[in-house]
C-alpha cells in the first residue's frame, strides 16, 4: 500500500515525470515536422548526420562537374558547328576549282570569289570561340599551349575517404584549321603537294590562288593538285567533325550519369535525415491525447492533498 505524505506526493511526482516525458516527445515530433528533418543535427544521430553532410557535400561537387560537362560540351559544339560551316565553305572552294579546270574560262574572276571563301574560312575559325577557348585558329608556338583539352566529368570517393576528380581529354591536335605558329600548321593553312598530302612545300587550301595559271599542262596540274588538296582537306575536316561528334555524346552520356547519380545520393540522404510525415503526424496526434491525459492525471493527483485534509475535519 502506498504510504499518503503531505511532504511527498508520489502520484504527483510519477505523472509530472510522465507529462515532462511526454512534452519532451512533442518537443521532437514538431522540430521533425517544421524542419522536415528527423536527423537535424549531430545530436540527433551524429553516424547518420555525418555521412548524410559528407554525401551533400560530395553532391555539391557532382553539381559543379555536371556544371563543367556543360560548358566543356558548349566548347565542343561551337566547335563541331565551326568544322561543319568550313566543311561547305571548302566545298564551294572545292567546285570553284572543279569549274576553272575547263579551259577558256576566266579564272581571275574565279580566284576573286575564292578569295573570299578563303576570308570566310578564316572568319569561322577565328569566330569560333567559347568562354576564351578556340580550339580550330590555335597558336601552338605559344607559352602554355596543350592540344589536349581537359574536361572535367566526375568526382568520386573512395571507400579510404580519398576524393578524386576525373577528366575527360579531347585531341584537338588532329582539329585544328589553321596554326599561327612557324613550325606548325592546321588542316587549312597546311602546304600541300599534288597528291593533296601535307607537304613541307606547296599551296594550301587557305591561300591557293589560280589567277595566273594558263591552259598549259603544267598550270592545269597545278589546279588537278589545287582540287585534290581542297577535297582532301574536306575529308580530314570531315574526319575532325566525327571526332567532335563522338565527343559530344560522350559528354552528354557522362552529364546523364552525373544527374542520375546526384538524384541516388538525395534519394540516399533523404532516407538518412528526411523525417516521414505521415508517422510523424500520427504520432503528435497521439502524443497530443497524452499530453491531455497526462495534464488530467497530474491534476487529480495534486488533489491527493485534499484528500488528506479531509481526514482531520471533524
Amino acid at each position: 500500500m502506498v504510504m499518503s505524505s503531505i511532504n511527498t506526493n508520489y502520484a504527483a511526482m510519477t505523472a509530472l515525470q510522465n507529462l515532462q516525458s511526454t512534452s519532451k516527445d512533442m518537443l521532437q515530433t514538431q522540430s521533425r515536422i517544421s524542419t522536415g528533418f528527423k536527423v537535424a543535427s549531430a545530436q540527433d544521430n551524429a553516424a547518420y548526420w555525418s555521412i548524410a553532410t559528407t554525401m551533400r557535400s560530395d553532391n555539391k561537387a557532382l553539381s559543379t562537374v555536371q556544371e563543367a560537362l556543360g560548358l566543356g560540351k558548349a566548347t565542343v559544339n561551337v566547335a563541331y558547328a565551326a568544322t561543319e560551316s568550313a566543311i561547305d565553305v571548302a566545298t564551294e572552294i572545292k567546285t570553284k576549282l572543279v569549274a576553272a579546270r575547263q579551259p577558256g574560262v576566266d579564272r581571275t574572276k574565279i580566284q576573286s570569289e575564292l578569295k573570299e571563301l578563303q576570308n570566310q574560312l578564316k572568319s569561322i575559325a577565328d569566330s569560333s570561340s567559347f568562354s576564351g577557348e578556340n580550339w580550330l585558329s590555335v597558336d601552338s608556338s605559344a607559352s602554355g599551349y596543350n592540344a589536349t583539352k581537359s574536361v572535367v566529368s566526375s568526382f568520386t570517393r573512395s571507400a579510404a575517404g580519398t576524393v578524386s576528380v576525373g577528366t575527360l581529354s579531347i585531341n584537338t591536335g588532329t582539329t585544328k584549321l589553321y596554326d599561327a605558329s612557324a613550325s606548325a600548321a592546321g588542316i587549312l593553312d597546311a602546304s600541300r603537294d599534288s597528291t593533296g598530302a601535307i607537304a613541307s612545300t606547296g599551296a594550301s587550301v587557305a591561300s591557293m590562288d589560280i589567277s595566273t595559271l594558263t591552259d598549259s599542262a603544267t598550270d592545269l596540274a597545278t589546279l588537278d593538285g589545287y582540287i585534290k588538296a581542297a577535297d582532301t582537306a574536306i575529308k580530314e575536316m570531315t574526319s575532325a567533325a566525327t571526332s567532335l561528334g563522338a565527343t559530344q555524346k560522350r559528354i552528354s552520356t557522362q552529364s546523364d550519369f552525373v544527374n542520375a547519380l546526384k538524384n541516388a545520393i538525395t534519394e540516399g540522404i533523404s532516407s538518412l535525415v528526411d523525417a516521414d510525415m505521415n508517422e510523424e503526424s500520427t504520432k503528435l496526434s497521439a502524443l497530443q491525447v497524452k499530453q491531455q491525459l497526462g495534464v488530467q492525471a497530474l491534476s487529480i493527483a495534486n488533489q491527493s492533498s485534499q484528500t488528506i485534509l479531509s481526514l482531520f475535519r471533524g
